[in-house]
């Protein structure tokens, strides 16, 4: 019984201090006042609309959108053939090659902007747009080739067999076979992908100019200068779309997927 009972505690103690900074930053984003504070002393949407009155913020949202897109599709046209090749066949260093692709992961982010900084932008001398892009494709890559890999395993490669010997081809038995029955691992694979492009910092900090920004390096910006709760009230928003994905996700495949391989 006091096992339990202190199973509980510290359960409760946990779940504060991972949950707890974030009721926090909810509650401050309905101050009425103009500097951030908590408990708020009156409770206001007026922070909400000046999100939309930033014309910075609206801007540079769309960068990150528009680079989180463009990245997740070529990290797909990558990525799903990758893991396909991975999870099917069996060939001298497969190992090697899994661990390339997973790198981006587990190589610490300033270390990686700085790589992307020092090459893509001080010695190729491509334009911000372009560093991004590649960038933020190189971040995805991992995220789509570990969950369609995790979806793959599951799927029995004797139906594309079955389908070769009836006729089909390689590739057609690909398109018609395959990618219909991973579409739902491809789908969250997407999803997950994009929320690490769309939040990225530490790689986006280095590979962001005059004039061109995403949204999180904004939000680190306008920090800088002005204390009031709009940060606060963008950083609710994001909480709200990141759980919707991630609900949408759970509802497709499962988080107990990603712990596979």
């Amino acid at each position: 019984m006091k096992k339990s009972r202190g199973l509980a505690v510290f359960t409760f103690l946990v779940y504060l201090f991972l949950l707890g900074p974030l009721m926090i930053i909810s509650v401050t984003s309905f101050e009425a006042g103009n500097v951030l504070k908590f408990p708020p002393e009156e409770f206001s949407l007026k922070w909400y609309q000046n999100i939309f009155e930033v014309e910075m913020f609206f801007t540079t949202f769309k960068t990150s959108i528009l680079v989180s897109f463009a990245g997740n599709l070529l990290a797909l046209l990558i990525g799903v053939p990758a893991a396909y090749a991975l999870s099917r066949y069996e060939f001298k260093g497969k190992a090697v090659l899994n661990g390339i692709f997973v790198s981006p992961i587990l190589i610490p982010g300033i270390v990686l902007g700085f790589t992307f900084l020092r090459y893509l932008v001080l010695a190729y001398q491509l334009p911000v747009y372009t560093a991004l892009f590649i960038g933020h494709t190189v971040i995805m890559l991992p995220f789509i080739i570990r969950v369609v890999a995790s979806s793959l395993s599951n799927f029995d490669f004797s139906i594309e067999e079955a389908a070769q010997s009836l006729g089909a081809s390689k590739l057609g038995t690909f398109f018609k076979v395959v990618l219909p029955n991973i579409k739902s691992g491809i789908l969250a694979a997407v999803m997950i992908a994009f929320l690490e492009s769309f939040n990225n910092v530490d790689i986006s900090v280095f590979l962001t100019g005059p004039g061109v920004s995403t949204l999180p390096i904004q939000m680190l910006t306008y920090v800088e200068n002005y204390f009031d709760p709009t940060i606060a009230a963008i950083s609710v928003l994001l909480m709200i779309i990141t759980a919707i994905l991630m609900f949408m996700v759970e509802r497709l495949m499962g988080l107990s997927y990603f712990t596979k391989r």
